[in-house]
Formats: structure tokens, C-alpha cells, sequence
């Protein structure tokens, strides 16, 4: 019985640091898209492996859209959501927010590595 709990909770630790996160939205900047408190499945496999807590993937097999949601390290450190914008030269793109009157993102702080990018919202409810 101890050998199954421990057995499912260490499955369930590779889960969320390697494969799915589930995240709780904060503030208003992606409404109407997401509005605050909502739970965002988040992919973390989309663009790459990576250890948690690096500051670039181990190994990338893709890169991000234009117009996906990602889930990042803002400059600040803190863990943002926005919609992926414009790229930047190499390996950078612009953080935009959908409500632009109350965003916190690139048009504030610049251009994001594409390595700071935990991972892709999948969906959110």
C-alpha cells in the first residue's frame, strides 16, 4: 500500500514538473481570452525539454507562433501568461497582453527570450 501512494505520487510529480502544469490566472490583462482565476492546463513538453528552474531547454524540438498563449518567466521572475507577438531578432519575441489598458508586458519591459517560455496553455476553465 505505501509502495503504490509513493509509487503515484512520484508520477504524479514527473507529471508536473516535466509534462502538464496546471496554473491559476492572475489580474486582468487576457481578457476577455482568460479572465482571473481561471485554471490554465499548461503543456510543457510544446517547445522543448527542459529541467525546472533552467533558464533554456535541455533540447528544442519547436518554437512558439505568433498568437499562441505561452506561459513564461517575465523579466521581473515573476510567471506570466500572455499571447506570443512579433519575434525579435534571435530567439526573442514581444509578451502581449489582450486587455492592453491593463497588461504588464513587453510593451512595458521588452523583448522575452524565447528561453525564459515554460510551456504552452493548452486550455483553460
Amino acid at each position: 500500500m505505501t509502495k503504490a501512494i509513493l509509487g503515484a505520487f512520484a508520477a504524479a510529480l514527473l507529471i508536473k514538473l516535466f509534462l502538464f502544469d496546471l496554473i491559476i490566472a492572475e489580474g486582468n490583462s487576457m481578457e476577455p481570452a482568460i479572465r482571473s482565476g481561471s485554471v490554465l492546463v499548461v503543456n510543457r513538453l510544446r517547445y522543448g525539454l527542459r529541467f525546472p528552474g533552467q533558464t533554456g531547454y535541455l533540447v528544442r524540438w519547436a518554437a512558439p507562433q505568433e498568437g499562441e498563449l505561452v506561459v513564461f518567466y517575465a523579466p521581473s521572475g515573476e510567471i506570466a501568461v500572455k499571447r506570443c507577438g512579433s519575434f525579435m531578432g534571435e530567439g526573442q519575441f514581444m509578451a502581449q497582453g489582450d486587455n492592453s489598458l491593463q497588461s504588464y508586458d513587453s510593451r512595458s519591459y521588452g523583448p522575452v527570450s524565447v528561453n525564459a517560455i515554460i510551456g504552452k496553455v493548452l486550455g483553460n476553465k
